[in-house]
């Protein structure tokens, strides 16, 4: 049976927008992709900002499933997880699946913190606003703003 699943990517090191569009090149039963967004850094070391996004999946995996292939697209982008919170190539999060709760040491669905994080409740919200609470605080311009590509002249 097909569920519902929403997956929240981030980067912010080396070519950020790149490894985005390549993991989601990855992802299996890919719907809908939010608009990118940048971020401040929550937590850990001083680091530079994230451009990040919100996937719309709609799978047959299970949520074990679905976080073996986050990981292993972290690890194709050289994730390494040396510092907690620290600097990263890809970070990938199962968020929500429809129906499923999930309560394991290494996974908990729905995840514990989306609802604090704006970096991930304003792309979830692009997809799916009845997610979201009505209570959700808009995110200032310097905690998050639409990400557009700077374009290089030659």
């Amino acid at each position: 049976m097909r569920r519902r699943a929403f997956l929240g990517l981030g980067s912010n090191l080396g070519d950020r927008l790149g490894y985005l569009k390549e993991a989601i090149r990855g992802l299996p039963d890919v719907v809908r992709v939010s608009p990118v967004y940048e971020t401040a850094p929550v937590g850990g070391p001083r680091q530079g900002p994230f451009l990040n996004l919100v996937v719309e999946l709609a799978t047959e995996r299970s949520p074990r499933e679905l976080l073996e292939t986050c990981r292993a697209l972290e690890a194709a982008a050289g994730r390494t997880r040396g510092v907690p919170d620290g600097p990263r190539t890809l970070d990938i999060d199962v968020l929500w699946i429809e129906g499923c709760e999930v309560h394991d040491p290494d996974l908990i669905v729905p995840h514990p913190r989306m609802t604090e994080r704006a970096f991930v409740l304003v792309p979830l919200r692009d997809l799916a606003p009845e997610l979201v609470a009505d209570t959700f605080r808009e995110p200032t311009a310097d905690e998050l703003t639409p990400y557009v590509p700077t374009l290089s002249t030659p």
